[in-house]
């Protein structure tokens, strides 16, 4: 993979503007971590380079003077609302980051679940969460938000929400995913915190989108994709061109909720800090870009990604606010077509030579490796093994998993667990070849391969079942599918 980002720069630059920031504010500041803060993806993505860690490597060094609050829309909890890049729901993330924070030694204070209306699924994960001894708040939704000024900062606007109990200097507000409310629990607890006397302040570090970056560049317009079914759109910010008459990009919530800012530090501090959205940022990312063309080609393979991906959540009845519609517009605006994703062509055309699914994949050396449907293996376990086998250097004629290993797993399928396809999904085939791997040297050498189909490109003709999503998921090869099933059948798993 070709780098575009100069991540170690971005630790030094990012953490440095970070510092500074602190300095600034007196008692308390409120830090927005837009994003994710763990596990990153879309950034490593967009902008290769990135460690999808980067946000928490800069955390670890304030680790003993900040704690963490976790924020999550209770609407997303009763909606079922899943992390695209990790398969998992977002109350499910939050207790993963629960375990990763604390794992890493960082103190998470507390959860606050925003937007809250005694929803029935969001008062069972605030029941889990109190029973393992985790602080919950409720934050509720304002009419007429975020465009009634006088109303949000008063005792009927934020003063009904909870105050979040905090005892660090530094509060680290983040969340699962984007419209979780991060901003607004900022906000509140400003307003809280103004009450008790306590001198607080706010900064944001959002990496997307890039004020430093033109508004189409492709990396800004990927996270326009990556947030489509949200309604977010970059915009020029009005308030920094005014103010300095340069042009940076922001979006647009940001954007509306500053008159809300300037008020909050009018009553705060006498006057705000800030004379724009971009103001409150302390993001780095777009100085430490080293390869323009480089990343403009990986964020426009972001953008088809994304649109094939919400294509597939339109044929399973999930598109969310005409998701797919937006990004269809997104692909066509920025001349992008499905041609430019080399895995697809080769794959439907497998597909078409044979008469049923296929899946084609793009090693790290460029050569494309296809896969096909066969009695034994699905498509893209058959691209899996094709794939080792090409890495490794083993001939296509040499087996490196003898029939009389899988033929006792279709038997235990389908014999005791009642499955009408004997064909073996992409975590079976694995297994059976780590089986082979302790007699068979050639499987050993195909095994040894596996972390070379990290950040690799694969496509498959159909939607694939939920076991091989996940499992080429955790091997960290970048899937997009057709937005078509093979079968047509109601009931599917």
């Amino acid at each position: 993979m070709k780098i575009g980002f100069d991540n170690n720069k971005y630790l030094e630059t990012q953490s440095q503007h970070i510092r500074d920031r602190i300095a600034k504010f007196g008692d308390k500041l409120y830090l927005e971590f837009g994003g994710k803060l763990f596990d990153d993806y879309h950034a490593s993505r967009v902008l290769p380079g990135f460690k999808p860690d980067s946000k928490l490597q800069m955390l670890m060094q304030l680790k003993d003077e900040a704690e963490i609050v976790i924020v999550i829309n209770a609407d997303d909890i009763e909606k079922n609302k899943v992390r695209g890049d990790l398969g998992i729901t977002y109350d499910l993330d939050v207790l993963r980051l629960l375990d990763v924070f604390r794992n890493r030694g960082l103190y998470v204070a507390s959860v606050v679940l925003t937007r809250f209306a005694d929803q029935p699924s969001a008062l069972k994960f605030e029941k889990k969460l109190k029973e393992n001894g985790i602080n919950v708040y409720h934050h509720y939704t304002i009419p007429n938000y975020p465009t009634d000024v006088d109303l949000i900062v008063s005792d009927d606007g934020y003063g009904k929400n909870d105050y979040v109990e905090t005892t660090r200097k530094l509060v680290v507000i983040t969340a699962p995913g984007p419209g979780s409310g991060k901003m607004a629990v900022c906000l509140s607890q400003l307003y809280h915190e103004h009450k008790r006397g306590i001198q607080a302040g706010y900064a944001k570090f959002e990496t997307f989108p890039i004020w430093n970056l033109p508004l189409k560049h492709p990396v800004n317009v990927a996270y326009e994709a990556a947030t489509a079914d949200l309604n977010d759109v970059n915009m020029i910010d009005p308030f920094h061109l005014e103010a300095y008459g340069k042009t940076t990009v922001n979006y647009n919530r940001d954007i509306e909720i500053f008159p809300v800012l300037n008020t909050m530090f009018d009553l705060i501090l006498g006057e705000s800090p800030y004379k724009s959205p971009t103001d409150m940022g302390v993001n780095m990312a777009g100085n430490c870009i080293i390869d323009d063309e480089v990343v403009c080609a990986a964020a426009n393979q972001e953008i088809i990604r994304r649109y094939y991906t919400a294509m597939c959540n339109q044929t399973k009845g999930i598109d969310h606010n005409d998701e797919a519609y937006k990004i269809s517009l997104i692909i066509k605006q920025n001349k992008l077509s499905t041609d430019d994703r080399v895995v697809i062509a080769p794959a439907l055309e497998k597909a078409k030579e044979t008469g049923a699914p296929a899946a084609a994949i793009q090693l790290d050396d460029g050569k494309i490796i296809t896969g096909k449907t066969t009695n034994l293996l699905g498509a893209c376990s058959a691209m899996l093994l094709n794939a080792l086998k090409s890495l490794a250097d083993i001939p296509e004629n040499v087996d490196i998993i003898d029939a009389a290993v899988i033929e006792p797993i279709q038997k235990l399928k389908v014999d005791s667990f009642g499955s009408t396809n004997p064909r073996l999904h992409t975590d079976e085939i694995l297994i059976a070849l780590s089986m082979s791997a302790v007699t068979n040297p050639s499987a050993k050498v195909a095994m040894a391969q596996l972390p070379r189909l990290r950040d690799t490109e694969a496509h498959a003709t159909v939607i694939l079942s939920e076991i091989d999503t996940r499992t080429l998921k955790k091997l960290g090869i970048r899937l997009t599918t057709e937005p078509v099933y093979e079968t047509e059948r109601f009931y599917r798993k």
